[in-house]
This record gives structure tokens, sequence and C-alpha cells, in this order.
């Protein structure tokens, strides 16, 4: 396509905004509501998602080493240990704690009367092992538990199941949620632009029967369509961002050093407005493209 035809086709979409305002307000508003709450729900489960990757990566494994008198001989068991679990393809981390160490947490937690015990520790040295993939936890367990010098091996067995099946299912809701409200919007939006394009039917026609090629009167409704989408997508852009950054700023400052944290504001916001942008054009261009296409037979 030439530079000159393309010039054209970009002055006559910003035209046939202005000469059809109502129905360019009409779509704007339909990509604007829609992408809103595309945008807020967009938001709410990259949140929801962090807190269960924090949740699934703060479990861990705790193995109790058995007790050998002999420091030599203990010293060589808990080091072929170390080995043997370390050279398992699912862990990611080992972490040695002296049964002093454990001591010490006790007594920190749960008041200094635990100090009686330090001149005859009943405790165990601990190994904290995290597995690669948390979901694989409890199949990491099982296998260190056949190790030998293991004495017991602890993660919560039952509870970190449950966790981790209740996250599946939150993760699977929030996905199809999302789908479905981007099909929605992608029908309500596009049945906006059709009917903005089936109002304009002579107009169509009238270009047809001077001999204009289908591209031709194709290319200035798809680009007008793009621009219904990039103005639909600003509203929602500025609202998202104004509300998370305000809650972000009121938020943050209380939450820190909880379990529970929000994403930061220059990542997630970037992401989610290049996210509805591009929804906004691609929406935008594919109502006006098929609505030409399949309902007025060009």
């Amino acid at each position: 396509m030439k530079a000159r035809t393309l010039s054209r086709h970009f002055r006559e979409s910003f035209k046939s905004l202005g000469r059809n305002s109502w129905m360019t307000v009409a779509s704007v508003s339909a990509v604007t509501v829609t992408l809103l709450l595309v945008g807020v729900f967009a938001i709410i489960m990259m949140n929801l998602n962090k807190v269960a990757n924090d949740l699934e990566n703060d479990v861990e494994i705790r193995v109790l080493i058995d007790i050998i008198q002999d420091e030599q001989e203990l010293k060589s068991a808990e080091e072929k240990l170390i080995a043997e679990i370390k050279n398992m393809p699912d862990v990611s981390e080992v972490e040695y704690s002296t049964k002093e160490q454990e001591l010490d947490k006790l007594v920190q937690n749960f008041g200094d009367e635990l100090t009686l015990f330090e001149q005859n520790n009943p405790l165990h040295n601990v190994l904290y092992v995290k597995a690669v993939d948390p979901q694989q936890t409890a199949q990491v367990a099982a296998a260190i538990e056949k190790l030998d010098t293991t004495y017991q091996v602890l993660y919560g067995k039952g509870k970190v199941e449950n966790l981790f099946g209740a996250l599946n299912i939150g993760r699977n809701i929030g996905l199809v949620l999302i789908v479905g409200l981007l099909f929605t919007a992608m029908f309500l939006i596009s049945n906006t632009i059709r009917i903005t394009i089936i109002a304009r039917r002579d107009e169509i026609e009238i270009m047809k029967l001077v001999g204009a090629t289908n591209s031709f009167v194709r290319v200035p409704f798809v680009l007008e369509g793009m621009w219904i989408g990039v103005l639909g997508a600003l509203v929602p852009i500025t609202t998202v961002s104004i509300i998370y950054y305000n809650l972000h700023k009121n938020l943050a400052p209380r939450m820190q050093g909880e379990l529970l944290q929000l994403l930061d504001v220059t990542p997630v916001l970037l992401q989610v407005n290049a996210l509805l942008l591009l929804l906004g054009v691609v929406i935008g261009i594919w109502g006006s493209f098929m609505s030409v296409r399949k309902f007025l037979k060009i």
C-alpha cells in the first residue's frame, strides 16, 4: 500500500470518529467498561498469585538427624546425609542447624524458661530442605525419609497437600474468570463496533459502487477500531494506575515484615497497562475487521 493511500486512510479514520461521534462514544464506553474490569481483576489475580507463590516458597522440610554420641561418627554421617540430599534433583536448598541453634530458636519463641535445657540438650541437629518445585515437597520428604541417619522428617503432612490443592483451585478459577472476562469483552466491544459499521452501510455501498476495493473500504474501519481501542484503554489505564498506586502507598508500609505483600507498583502497573492497551487495540481491530467482513459482505 502506498504511503499516500495509507495517509488518506489515517485521515479518514480520524474524520470518521468525529462524524459518528455518538457511535464513537458508545464504542469507547464499551471498551472502557470492559477493560476497566479486566484491569482491576488482573491486578487482583497477580497479587493473589504472588501470595500463593510466597506461601508455596515458605514450605520447607525439617529433617531431624539421628543422635549419635561419637562426635566423629556423627559428623561423618551428617556429611553423607547432606551430600545425598543435595544430590537429589528435586532439592534446591539445604540448610544445616545444630541442636544448640534449635534450642536458641525455642528460647526466643517460647521464653527463657527453656534455657534450663542448655546443660542437657535433648534436641536433634536439623536440616532444612526446600524443593525446587514446592508442589513436590511430599515426594522429596518421602525420599529423604528412606535415607540413613534420618530420625524424623517433618513438613506439615496433610496440611501442605491441602494448601497446595486450595492454591491450585484458586489459580484455575482465576484463569477461567480472566478468560471468560476477555471473551465477554471481545463480544461486547465487537458488537458495539458492528452496530457502528451497520449504521454506515450506505457509506460502504457508495464506496463499492464507485469502484473501491475491499481493502480500500476495510482499512479505514480497521484503523477506526484501533483508535476506539486506544481511547477506550486510556481511562482504565489511568484509573487502575491511580487506584493501585494509592493502595500500595497506604498498605505496603503496614504490611512490612508480614507474609502477605503487595506487588511493587512499577512492574505490575507497566505489565497491566501494556496488557490493557494491547487488548484495546487488538479487540478494536478484530471487531472492526470481522464486522466489515462478515456482516457487510464486502
